[in-house]
């Protein structure tokens, strides 16, 4: 129970941090990535101050043991980029662009019940569950008939 209120407590202060920031409005991301337009420079400033959080809190979690709120860390373990990161980047900016979400303000968004933020969300999660889907074939299914397992 207590990792589910940390999450919640965290999750809305996430929230609230794009709710302030203006990133739940779609206009405000589609500006920025429109410099030869009316270019709106608020995600930048959003993204810095992201990337200094999260370098000195990444920094002070390295110096712990334990986090304050679980048993044990769970850093990151992959380090290649490989296709798989590299289409799902893509499709992620693809997504962002034209539609000016990405995941977490759209979820944050939600509220407001705007028709194209259901269908944005809606289609995140059908694109997130063939992901999960292509993901869990074997290795196996992916071989033509006859020919080996690359090792």
């Amino acid at each position: 129970m207590k990792d589910l209120l940390i999450g919640l407590l965290l999750g809305a202060l996430f929230g609230l941090g794009l709710a302030l920031s203006g990133m739940t409005d779609p206009a405000v991301v589609l500006g920025f990535l429109d410099p030869l337009g009316d270019w709106n420079p608020a995600l930048a400033f959003v993204m810095a101050s992201a990337l200094l959080a999260t370098f000195v809190l990444y920094r002070l979690a390295r110096r712990r043991q334990a986090p304050l709120a679980a048993g044990r860390f769970h850093w990151p373990g992959a380090t290649a980029v490989d296709p798989r990161l590299l289409g799902g980047a893509a499709l992620f900016g693809l997504g962002w662009g034209l539609a000016g979400y990405c995941p977490g303000p759209a979820l944050a968004s939600l509220s407001a019940g705007h028709t194209g933020t259901l269908v944005f969300v809606g289609a995140m999660l059908v694109g997130m569950a063939l992901v999960r889907t292509l993901g869990q074939r074997p290795a196996s299914a992916a071989l033509a008939p006859g020919k080996p397992a690359a090792r």
